[in-house]
């Protein structure tokens, strides 16, 4: 638009720019001549009749442009305007190059004179239909902007509102009119108007329109925030000059709330699926409570504390809770055993900050402290709810809740949760959010702490069924290890054993109860009991795994007896699973030197012989106890002086971190160096080897091949007749007389002859004599028959029948077994000098028997 200056009186002429409201009304005009005729013709007139001023300059307009049957009249009336009257109406006229399309124009005509003082006239024309369309445009425009439920501005290229409608105005008071001339800066914050004017600016030049602008702000004399979404746009005029640029602003407050509260559900959501996630993996009290604050900060607060009852971790069985008594005036004893904060140096205190909240002031970590009787944390502690804490004056904390952390009803500890000067304050969805946060805390440290009680139980169960020191064997060095994993996963049912058997020979038992936990130590010592109860029978090792397998198949249900021949499968998968072992049974004979496995789904045994490399026996593994319905097979070795035999469990080779074959591979590398002392060599095994100790427990049974000396065996064999008798008791004489046993010759002739005799008397075949010294001295009568013996108490009128009752009473221990040939009748003496007993019977346990 441009401004030409005129005269000195200021006044200022301006030329009307393109797209004027002249360009939308396109008004025309012509003028006639005191002839009749036109005499000037317009260029608008030229577009609107379409009839250029050439052709109709001096021509009747009447018989130019009306139709036939209307000229009468037109002559008439341009008579009477060229007599000086003036006149307005609607004349129809002819659309060029449309034969039947007619257009409707408005004239004016104003009587005029020439410069010659004739009369002439004036004509102004206006076409009808652009009349209306402007008078609909405006009545949809003021439809829009009056009628409209949202607020209406319309800014100019000065970015001053040149209108308002009236629900803007019923928002920011006054009337339409009176927003005129303002600016954004009269309606909103300077931040918030400065978006505003950029926004405008932006829109003004580019013609990029601008959607959803949010913009915060207050009505004039509230202090309610409002948010608005306003919508910009350029505005043009007809010819496509830029003439301002329109808002629409439309109340989103309710929707931005709901969007907010959509939000923050969905975080909340999000920070429960992970606290799932995150809280309970460990077992560890304290790392379970360190878990909550992991997943509280900072995406809950922006400090957080955890304090857990003293009496807690100490093991107590029931820790303080809902309504227990304060010691001292205060709570009970608690221990500061987590703290996080999402703030550059934050002290390690109280986030709460609040007077008199504890005791001692900060509270450090891992300190323990009380705190006072009537403080908002002892309140949440006895009443098991949420309180929320004053900020202390001066203090970066803004707002603090105390969250008592209940588990099965039972209070274990305080969570307290707070957030800084400039963070949100603490609302009733966090309060709501924050008691739940807690009640998962408190039901995985709850966990952790009867997992931890059942777990030093299980371990004690689990110790005290392991042989009590360094296990003895005769013609055997044996060292031993056990390991249990650590306190953070659970025992598990390894175990092993040295048993004593008959004729200086000793079982080894190494066996691992599949599964973990209490039930798995109570089913090993279960198990390691009935392996004792077996062994004491003599039997064969493949016998002891068959009644082991019928065992274990009965553990755990009501009828044991019943149950232990029904089929795993038909029995369910909780007592076939927790129940299932593995075991290795091996008897050694000192005298042979020859050991017999028996293996039931276990790890092979590895034997290193003098000189040579280690190797893994070849005894077929048959399968796991509880299991049953295959019978299992016995491998007999000759073990030579000075070899080392190793009997383990899984946990000592087998690992996460690498495969089965890689760590047997490396155990039989760590026994090369068998000849060193025994207990160096189990060491050697442990720290060598990498075990992922805690994963599992580790058993290890070594045992060195030390066979009893020729001299210390006397075997002889003697015919079937009465004179066997009287030699048996020479034989044994000279021998007790040769290893210096003097004092036991006469108990030795006496329970001698009383076997001979009965062997004699009630046995079948060859009799075979054999006496047996190391720690105590064995005597073994050997016959065909497969009668075993029975003691029985005679009768006073009895000549006979008390022989078996005088070889208990004098002996240390008896008893009898089969062999493959027959069977073996023994007694045990303590060597004169050893620990056991000398075999000297009183008189009254000799009367005893008559």
């Amino acid at each position: 638009m441009s401004e030409i200056p005129e005269t000195a009186s200021g006044v200022m002429w301006q030329s009307s720019p393109p797209g004027s409201i002249y360009d939308y009304i396109k008004v025309a005009s012509f003028s006639i001549g005191p002839d009749g005729l036109v005499d000037q013709w317009s260029r608008r007139a030229a577009e609107l009749f379409g009839i250029p001023a050439a052709e109709v300059r001096g021509k009747d307009p009447v018989e130019a442009f009306l139709p036939g049957d209307l000229r009468p009249r037109g002559h008439r009336k341009v008579a009477e305007i060229l007599d000086g009257k003036e006149w307005t109406g609607l004349v129809p006229f002819r659309i060029p190059g449309e034969n039947r399309a007619h257009g409707l124009a408005e004239v004016y005509v104003m009587p005029s004179e020439t410069e010659a003082g004739a009369r002439a006239a004036l004509c102004i024309v206006v076409d009808v239909r652009t009349l209306r369309r402007i008078e609909t445009d405006l009545a949809a425009s003021q439809a829009m902007f009056g009628q409209s439920p949202f607020g209406f501005l319309l800014f100019g290229t000065d970015l001053t509102v040149k209108r308002a409608n009236q629900r803007f105005a019923t928002v920011f008071g006054g009337t339409a009119d009176d927003h005129r001339g303002r600016t954004v800066h009269d309606y909103l914050s300077r931040p918030e108007a400065e978006r505003m004017t950029v926004a405008l600016r932006k829109v003004l030049e580019t013609g990029e329109s601008v959607t959803d602008l949010q913009l915060v702000g207050a009505p004039p004399g509230s202090t309610d925030r409002r948010h608005w979404s306003i919508n910009l746009y350029r505005v043009h005029s007809g010819t496509g000059r830029p003439i301002g640029v329109a808002g629409l602003g439309t109340d989103v407050t309710r929707r931005d709330n709901a969007a907010r509260e959509a939000a923050s559900a969905r975080r909340n959501l999000a920070l429960l699926n992970e606290a799932s996630a995150r809280i309970g993996n460990s077992l560890d009290l304290e790392t379970t409570a360190r878990e909550l604050l992991d997943v509280a900060v900072p995406g809950f607060c922006d400090l957080a504390s955890v304090d857990l009852y003293q009496g807690l971790l100490t093991g107590d069985e029931a820790p303080p809770g809902r309504g227990s008594s304060a010691g001292l005036g205060g709570s009970a004893e608690l221990r500061r055993v987590g703290f996080a904060s999402a703030v550059a140096d934050a002290p390690l205190m109280n986030p709460g900050a609040a007077p008199g909240c504890c005791e001692d002031g900060p509270v450090a970590l891992g300190a323990v402290h009380r705190y006072p009787f009537n403080s908002p944390c002892a309140s949440a502690l006895r009443t098991g709810r949420v309180q929320a804490l004053p900020a202390a004056e001066g203090s970066m904390i803004q707002s603090t809740l105390a969250v008592p952390l209940v588990a099965h009803d039972t209070v274990v500890g305080l969570a307290l949760f707070s957030r800084t000067k400039g963070s949100e304050p603490f609302g009733e969805r966090d309060r709501a959010l924050a008691v739940e946060l807690a009640a998962r805390a408190a039901v995985c440290i709850d966990n952790a702490r009867l997992y931890r009680r059942e777990h030093e139980r299980a371990l004690i169960l689990q110790r005290s069924l392991l042989p009590p020191g360094d296990p003895e064997a005769a013609g055997l060095d044996i060292a031993c290890r056990y390991l249990p994993g650590n306190t953070a996963t659970e025992v598990g049912g390894d175990w092993f054993d040295v048993i004593e058997l008959p004729g200086h020979r000793t079982a080894l038992v190494v066996g691992d109860v599949m599964g973990r936990g209490l039930r798995a130590a109570v089913a090993m010592g279960e198990l390691r009991t009935a392996v004792r109860t077996l062994a004491q029978l003599d039997l064969e090792p493949a016998e002891v795994l068959s009644h082991l397998d019928e065992i274990a198949r009965g553990l755990g249900s009501p009828g044991a007896q019943h149950n232990a021949r029904v089929p795993a499968k038909a029995r369910g998968p909780e007592l076939s699973e927790v129940y299932l072992a593995t075991c290795v049974y091996a008897v050694y004979d000192p005298v042979t030197r020859r050991c017999t496995f028996a293996n039931a789904g276990h790890l092979p045994p590895v034997l290193v012989e003098p000189g040579e490399e280690a190797l893994m026996l070849d005894v077929p593994p048959g399968m796991p106890l509880g299991v049953g319905g295959e019978p299992f097979e016995e491998v007999e070795v000759e073990l030579p002086e000075g070899a080392l035999l190793a009997l383990y469990t899984d946990g000592l080779v087998e690992s996460r971190d690498h495969p089965l074959d890689e760590g047997l591979n490396a155990f039989r590398r760590a026994l090369t160096d068998h000849a060193r002392p025994l207990e160096d060599v189990c060491d050697r095994v442990l720290t060598t080897l990498d075990t992922g100790h805690g994963e599992d427990d580790i058993a290890l049974l070594m045992a060195r091949i030390q066979g009893l000396p020729t001299e210390a065996v006397g075997d002889w064999r003697l015919p079937r007749e009465p004179r066997s008798v009287g030699r048996a008791r020479e034989l044994a004489r000279t021998q007790l007389t040769a290893w210096g046993l003097d004092p036991l010759i006469d108990t030795v002739e006496l329970l001698v002859s009383e076997l001979v005799t009965n062997a004699l008397r009630y046995g079948e075949g060859e009799i075979r004599l054999r006496l047996l010294r190391d720690r105590t001295l064995v005597c073994e009568v050997w016959d065909a028959g497969l009668v075993q013996p029975r003691r029985r108490r005679a009768r006073d009128t009895d000549e006979g029948g008390r022989g078996l009752q005088l070889v208990g009473l004098l002996s240390a221990g008896w008893g009898s077994r089969r062999t493959p040939r027959g069977k073996t009748v023994w007694f045990e003496l303590g060597l004169p000098d050893g620990d056991g007993p000398a075999g000297e019977p009183t008189v009254e346990q000799l009367l005893s028997m008559f």
